[in-house]
């Protein structure tokens, strides 16, 4: 009978007998895995790998426990009514093509809407409805096209990944072999010519060959693999030229033994491998030692607002939260943590989560989770658990938000490490031959070395330790950045616009005067109700003004941005923004920017705020001038256009009476005349022109802004520094490329001596790690001493 074998994962197909599209297969299981893939043109999977599937068989009732609610409730991250989250460890994840299909399961099973892979940390987190597709069955269909999950029964945190320690491992055995091995080697270095030792020369060979046989075949398998991953998908990565000089040591060394040429290079081949696998431990050690992403993120700066026991409001940072603290939740402002609500009408958008603006009201009662953004008012909540930093951060990061700049975004690694492993291949192939045709003996070494000591893991450190230590140095400088790849961009900015409200004016130091028809304890009592619920700049200051009330639970209200607020309780009904909104006839142009304010249709009077400018601000704009284009945008009317005039360098343009897509439409235009723009706001009316702009800042005054908008946010004590902080990331880019230049004269150098014949690939593994790791100290070093000038 002719052997078959199943085409999807491998195994004997011989006795199935199960044949489909003229394919065979072990069991249905593949078959039906195999009929997925063709009904959703995803067949191409199977030229990117050969057999790549698990069979149903090894996973049948292996994941019983996912049925259990208890364990389902820890692991999902997100549990909404008709959408689930969880992030599951794949540690079989290690190329492009298992990136492709995990970021293709929708296609596979309708009930999954989205799956994104973080390849670094090998998690796919994948949003799905539990209704139609059970945990259980998305671990299966994942085994079943061979990504099979760890999931850790002893700690089934989100998240949990199994450690790793396969490269102690292979460090061990390759230390071992290598220490054996120069003991094998000291006779043949010596020349000693002692009888005993001449006899045993030949099993001396080939005990060194033994103990280099599971230092190719095991230590250095990561190499191998990778470099034929790389190369089945058209790929010339780092370990091409690695690989490839340690197969030709040990088929050199062995045909020399087999031959009795020589003793061959066991030495050097045990040795290389293990000074490689030495340096990638150090360069993981030193990587997290140097972590910068818990840094940052425990710097992270959203405010909210805590309910006191005596009913008092006090703004906390969110890692200042407990469990069992009662929060106030403004119109538009994040939901930080699990909590139950307990007062307030709850539209809630988890957007941030699942990435559909789809809003689902909640009754006093529910449980709201992490990442939920309030669009109705403001609501009073009990937390459940204290807040994780890392999760919010990633709801900030969140791929579902990626905007268009960052995909034409190209960054300074790629743009200078394109070509690197064809030019060190290409100067290999051409030196072997010169040493082939001159002294044949040195030719192996010289392609070995030059492949080894051209690495380029300096030039893929570089840049992720600088921006690292940046984002690190400007958290503790309270401006926080969503990425390293901000910092790029706001290195090429050319233009800077400013909103005017809450950015360049001072909430906490405005006056404000009221004057029209007195207004009744009733009326006040819900217009502080209505205020409360409200995160703008304006609307925090009166509401800070207003005597202590008792706060009413609205029946409806609604935001209308760059307009005003308007809100119902029982029959009373009340508008509170401009002059046009709560329908003022007699508006008459002031020189300060005014709230107006009508109860049931009837013109109550306006609240005056004479604004007070953010110490520093014309000083700002005078350092700014002398390098960036300067814009104020402003919703406001002309009335400030005289005191700005005087306050801020001449060359400043002025616009007043912008509404929100206004300021949009002004940077896409500026954009499509080749400006960079970064935009500084307030986080709220501000949202669209920060998502258009290069680079959207938005200013944080004890405010909850968490916006997927901007790009940066920056407290309002720091609004002086802006500048030194836009300097700050272009040191950063000439540090990358100093970095650059300094492992190029340090390639140079070393191609020198190995292209000449001088350097031993042993050597060559001593000094790559070193080079990586020289770098990694520069850059450290230049980024903190650029982090100490700033104040």
């Amino acid at each position: 009978m002719e052997h078959k074998t199943c085409f999807h994962c491998g195994l004997d197909a011989t006795s199935s007998e199960i044949i489909y599209d003229d394919k065979p297969f072990c069991c249905n299981g593949c078959k039906t895995v195999y009929e997925i893939f063709s009904e959703n043109d995803l067949t191409c999977y199977y030229d990117l790998q050969q057999s790549p599937g698990a069979t149903p068989k090894d996973i049948e009732g292996k994941y019983n426990f996912l049925e259990n609610t208890k364990i389902i409730e820890q692991l999902l991250e997100f549990n909404g009514d008709d959408t689930q989250i969880v992030t599951l460890y794949i540690p079989h994840i290690h190329c492009s093509s298992c990136i492709w299909i995990l970021e293709n399961l929708n296609k596979l099973n309708k009930a999954i809407s989205a799956s994104t892979v973080n390849f670094g940390k090998k998690t796919v987190r994948v949003t799905f409805n539990m209704e139609a597709l059970t945990l259980k069955s998305l671990v299966g269909l994942l085994s079943s096209i061979g990504y099979e999950p760890f999931i850790s029964l002893d700690d089934y945190s989100i998240g949990k990944k199994h450690v790793n320690r396969s490269l102690i491992y292979k460090l061990g055995v390759a230390g071992f072999a290598f220490g054996n091995v120069m003991f094998l080697s000291f006779p043949e270095y010596f020349q000693v010519g002692e009888f005993w030792l001449e006899q045993f020369k030949p099993l001396f060979r080939w005990l060194m060959f033994a103990f280099s046989l599971p230092v190719v075949v095991y230590s250095a398998q990561d190499y191998f693999i990778s470099a034929y991953k790389g190369l089945k998908s058209k790929i010339l990565n780092i370990d091409v030229p690695i690989a490839l000089g340690i197969i030709v040591l040990f088929l050199r060394s062995t045909a020399e033994i087999i031959f009795d040429a020589g003793s061959g290079f066991f030495d050097s081949l045990t040795g290389l491998v293990f000074f490689l696998l030495l340096g990638k431990f150090f360069q993981q050690k030193t990587y997290s030692f140097l972590s910068f992403e818990r840094d940052y993120k425990s710097y992270f700066p959203i405010g909210i607002t805590k309910i006191t026991e005596d009913g008092k409001e006090e703004s906390i940072q969110v890692y200042d939260i407990e469990k069992g603290d009662r929060l106030l939740i403004r119109n538009e402002e994040l939901i930080p943590v699990d909590c139950i609500l307990i007062k307030g009408n709850a539209q809630i958008d988890y957007s941030f989560v699942t990435g559909e603006s789809k809003t689902v009201s909640k009754q006093s009662g529910d449980k709201l989770y992490a990442g939920g953004k309030q669009l109705y008012g403001s609501i009073e909540v009990d937390v459940l658990k204290s807040v994780e930093q890392s999760y919010l951060t990633q709801l900030w990061s969140n791929d579902v938000f990626k905007k268009d700049k960052e995909l034409v975004f190209t960054n300074i690694t790629n743009k200078i490490s394109k070509h690197f492993t064809i030019a060190i291949l290409s100067i290999a192939i051409l030196a072997t031959g010169f040493w082939f045709f001159v002294d044949s003996s040195k030719a192996l070494n010289v392609f070995t070395s030059v492949l080894i000591i051209a690495c380029p893991c300096a030039i893929a450190l570089a840049a992720p330790f600088t921006f690292g230590n940046i984002l690190r140095i400007l958290g503790k400088k309270k401006f926080y950045l969503k990425n390293a790849n901000v910092i790029e961009q706001l290195a090429k900015i050319n233009t800077v616009i400013f909103d005017k409200t809450g950015t360049i004016t001072a909430n906490k130091e405005t006056q404000i005067d009221y004057e029209g028809l007195e207004l009744s304890e009733t009326e006040e009592i819900l217009l502080k109700s209505t205020l409360r619920g409200s995160n703008h700049p304006l609307s925090r200051s009166l509401y800070n003004l207003l005597d202590q009330h008792d706060i009413l639970t609205l029946d409806t209200y609604q935001e209308h941005l760059g307009q005003g607020i308007e809100a119902k309780y029982k029959n009373k009904h009340i508008k509170v923004g401009s002059a046009p909104f709560v329908g003022s006839s007699n508006d008459v142009s002031t020189l300060n920017t005014t709230v107006h304010v009508s109860t049931d249709n009837t013109y109550k009077g306006k609240f005056t705020f004479y604004n007070a400018y953010r110490k520093g601000l014309s000083k700002l704009f005078n350092k700014l001038k002398k390098e960036y284009d300067l814009v104020i945008l402003s919703g406001d009317n002309s009335g400030e256009k005289e005191n700005l005039t005087k306050l801020l360098p001449a060359k400043t343009k002025l616009l007043f009476n912008q509404k929100p897509q206004d300021k949009l439409d002004y940077i896409k235009y500026h954009q499509s005349e080749g400006a960079n723009v970064l935009m500084v706001g307030d986080g709220l009316n501000d949202a669209g022109a920060l998502a258009q702009s290069n680079v959207g800042i938005a200013i944080s005054e004890n405010v909850n802004v968490f916006s997927p908008a901007c790009d940066a946010i920056l407290d309002a004590s720091k609004f002086n520094q802006l500048y030194h902080y836009i300097k700050v990331s272009k040191s950063a880019i000439k540090i990358i490329k100093w970095s650059f230049l300094l492992s190029f004269i340090y390639n140079c150098i070393g191609l020198y001596f190995a292209v000449t014949g001088q350097l031993s690939p042993v050597v060559a593994a001593i000094l790559m790690p070193l080079s990586s790791i020289s770098i990694v100290a520069f850059t450290t070093v230049c980024t903190n001493i650029v982090g100490k000038k700033l104040k």
